[in-house]
């Protein structure tokens, strides 16, 4: 059985955009599968009191942020620019990326979505804009579009959220092996590690 690493992102967040980028090659290099599972920031930020991103209620923090994001896109030669907009909405995204999520072409997905949000500064939630990143990948937009407002993804990306919440995640991006949650785009090579059998971590 291959082993398998579940990527756990929110589009909105900063730091899942690099980190998306990275994934699948450190995890095929690694002879790792991905699995792509998207959710929203939102409901985990309301359990613990927060009705905006941390990094716009605390502006020193948000400082930060830009600042260590811009270096970590440097180090991996991508194009960063400020959102004008943060956090942007990205729900569609997500439930295309939900329903979609053992299309090949998932991964490029969430990659073009980031960069659109994070390099181009394009608003996410906007159908026209999601409808581009996928017609640029050489999609039909209009069936995806249309999955992507069907019942049935709506349940399964509800779905997904609270599993996200029942495991424990507290932040994206987010690293899942096994039950095992690696929070930070920084535990990608301790998630890898993890699912290539090193687990000589103590259980306190």
């Amino acid at each position: 059985m291959v082993a398998q690493v579940e990527f756990w992102f929110e589009f909105a967040s900063t730091y899942s955009y690099p980190a998306a980028h990275a994934v699948e090659a450190a995890a095929v290099a690694r002879g790792v599968e991905v699995k792509w599972r998207s959710f929203l920031l939102g409901p985990i930020f309301a359990a613990q009191g927060w009705s905006d991103s941390p990094f716009n209620i605390y502006p020193a923090k948000g400082r930060y942020m830009w600042r260590d994001l811009a270096r970590i896109c440097a180090a991996q030669g991508l194009p960063l620019k400020k959102a004008s907009q943060f956090p942007r909405g990205g729900l569609l995204a997500a439930r295309i990326a939900c329903r979609f999520a053992n299309e090949p072409w998932v991964g490029e997905f969430v990659r073009r979505v980031y960069s659109a949000n994070f390099a181009d500064d394009a608003d996410i939630s906007s159908p026209f804009v999601i409808g581009k990143v996928l017609a640029d990948m050489g999609q039909v937009p209009a069936p995806i579009l249309q999955a992507a407002q069907a019942q049935e993804t709506k349940d399964a990306f509800r779905a997904q959220a609270e599993r996200a919440v029942q495991l424990g995640i507290i932040g994206a991006p987010s690293f899942v092996v096994d039950g095992e949650v690696f929070w930070g785009g920084d535990r990608l090579t301790q998630a890898l590690d993890w699912a290539c059998g090193k687990r000589d971590a103590v259980a306190l």
